[in-house]
């Protein structure tokens, strides 16, 4: 069996034809897949996420769409500003505004992109954009030009590419490759189109336009009809080097191409691709772990790659293959994507050297000490109400670390009562402490022990947020499991994820709705800070005005000029 891991990830070169000959990671897991509903997620959540694809080594991070909020922007710059390695790329329409935003978003990024779009298909020059042919092209041209004077780094997508006319696609290609693009992207947006179509597309474009040598050509397919990674695969075929992608697959509507999938679907067939990424395929599983706690949506158990099952082997004959040669039923093995294998018992004896090594096994990359000495806290706490810590509790505690440290809120002291068959049902008193000093006592009844405790922590906290989602799972097994609660609040036209992780369930949740209620309170904050792009917006409004958002704090300063679209899928 050939061992895919690359640990040693080389300086990606990216953008301009005379980068080296590997398949380009180009990750859009912060931007195409954090607008999908019930992802979003706060500016400590994407920085901790970006870090972790750092990590896995990928080409580029489209860190965001900067014009879209002002929690966007800051986002964006906050990634720029920490994370080094892979090209930091922001997205934005073929409008002055939106480009200047990302310039400014990324200013001091290592390396930085813009990556400027427009719809260049029929359905969406008449219905959307309504402009002609000449005038799309004159936008286009004229983003990439304002693009390249602020970065020599320029993306350009011809959104909707797959149902566009071929001549008319070839020229708007040719004519922004002149103006400076130096990657050139041809999206699937709508999941339409089929392997050999995404081959025919390629072929034709690359060969018919004059000036194809120099760009590199990208590929970015949606997952609709569930071809999203073939159809990736096609493109890579047909001589395209960069690869969008997202973590878990997650993104617009039905998804995007999962970026673990591509990776090792390159390496496990490197006899049939003969390219490569760069990218370190022992971190794959770190980084799905990673986004689906800060997320709050776990992975289906039969995903590919990364999925519980995915090395799980339960039939006898599987079995029986497996115990005599791995490759009997495995194409992969699991350590090659990062899947612990390491069977050190750690308990209450354990020392922070021995959970340090495991730490960072799970979470892909070192903790800093400050994060380390409270999850090792957190650690020897547990230590004392459980005989074994198994990798899944060490996982719950790193990649939850930061659970505990959310401010400004805290609790402080929590007791519940339940009675069942009377009135009330249940009952809760929380006392909160706030990082000005106040301490503020609640009691509150529901009908469960959840609901009184909710109750109780919104009436302390003065947050009239709405409950969208709540689940708690068991993690481990056994009758001293932990239990992991996510939250989803509501609030205005903010959206949350909290998480909270305890022996006692109900309090697992209690944790996981303060969390997500103080990252309500710092995202209302920001929202309200005056750190966003300064230009006003300017020239056509390129935008989808049925997916703008509605938020009076995200409108532009002119209000003709229409409101930024967070929700655009390149």
């Amino acid at each position: 069996m050939t061992e895919h891991s690359q640990d040693q990830t080389p300086e990606p070169e990216v953008g301009g034809a005379t980068a080296g000959d590997h398949v380009r990671i180009f990750d859009t897991t912060l931007r195409d897949g954090e607008q999908a509903p019930g992802f979003s997620m706060d500016n400590d959540q994407k920085r901790r996420v970006a870090l972790s694809l750092a990590e896995l080594g990928v080409d580029v991070i489209e860190a965001g769409f900067p014009a879209a909020s002002r929690g966007d922007f800051r986002s964006v710059k906050t990634i720029a500003e920490e994370v080094r390695g892979p090209v930091i790329c922001g997205l934005a329409r073929c409008r002055d505004a939106d480009i200047d935003a990302v310039a400014e978003a990324t200013a001091k990024a290592e390396r930085r992109r813009i990556h400027v779009f427009i719809g260049t298909s029929p359905i969406h020059r008449r219905d959307k954009l309504e402009m002609t042919e000449d005038a799309v092209v004159e936008a286009a041209v004229a983003g990439v030009r304002r693009a390249r004077a602020a970065c020599d780094d320029v993306e350009f997508s011809c959104e909707d590419a797959f149902r566009t006319e071929p001549d008319y696609l070839c020229r708007v290609v040719e004519a922004v490759i002149e103006a400076g693009a130096t990657t050139i992207n041809l999206p699937d947006t709508v999941g339409y189109a089929m392997p050999d179509d995404v081959r025919r597309i390629f072929a034709q474009v690359m060969g018919r336009v004059p000036n194809a040598d120099r760009a590199v050509f990208s590929t970015h397919c949606h997952n609709d009809l569930g071809l999203a990674v073939a159809n990736s695969l096609a493109a890579v075929e047909a001589g395209a080097r960069q690869v969008e992608c997202a973590v878990n697959g997650i993104g617009e509507r039905a998804g995007n191409c999962a970026t673990e999938e591509v990776i090792m679907a390159l390496a496990t067939r490197a006899d049939h691709f003969a390219i490569q990424t760069r990218a370190n395929t022992r971190k794959i599983y770190p980084t799905s772990r990673l986004l689906a706690s800060v997320t709050g949506h776990t992975v289906q158990r039969n995903k590919a790659i990364v999925g519980e099952n995915a090395f799980a082997h339960e039939a006898g004959i599987h079995q029986a293959g497996v115990i005599k040669n791995a490759e009997t039923y495995e194409i992969m093995r699991p350590e090659d994507v990062g899947v612990p294998r390491n069977h050190i018992v750690l308990g209450k004896h354990s020392g922070r050297h021995a959970f340090a090594q495991r730490a960072e096994m799970l979470l892909g990359h070192a903790m800093t000490r400050e994060e380390l000495d409270r999850a090792f806290a957190n650690f020897k706490a547990l230590a004392d109400r459980k005989k074994v810590i198994t990798d899944s509790d060490v996982e719950s505690l790193v990649m939850g670390h930061e659970m505990g440290a959310q401010t400004p809120w805290r609790i402080k002291t929590f007791q519940v009562s339940t009675n069942q068959g009377g009135e009330p049902a249940a009952t809760a008193t929380v006392c909160l402490v706030h990082t000005d000093g106040r301490e503020v006592t609640r009691a509150a009844t529901g009908n469960g022990p959840i609901e009184a405790a909710f109750n109780a922590i919104r009436s302390a906290t003065g947050i009239p947020a709405r409950l969208a989602d709540f689940s708690v799972r068991s993690i481990g097994a056994g009758i001293d499991a932990q239990g992991w609660a996510d939250v989803r609040l509501d609030w205005s036209a903010l959206s949350v994820h909290g998480s909270g992780v305890a022996t006692d369930v109900v309090f697992a949740g209690a944790s996981a709705y303060l969390d997500a209620m103080n990252r309500l309170e710092n995202k209302s904050a920001a929202q309200d800070s005056p750190e966003r792009p300064s230009a006003t917006p300017t020239g056509p409004d390129v935008s989808d005005p049925d997916t703008a958002p509605a938020t009076p704090a995200d409108a532009p300063s002119d209000p003709a000029a229409g409101t930024p679209s967070k929700a655009m899928t390149a």
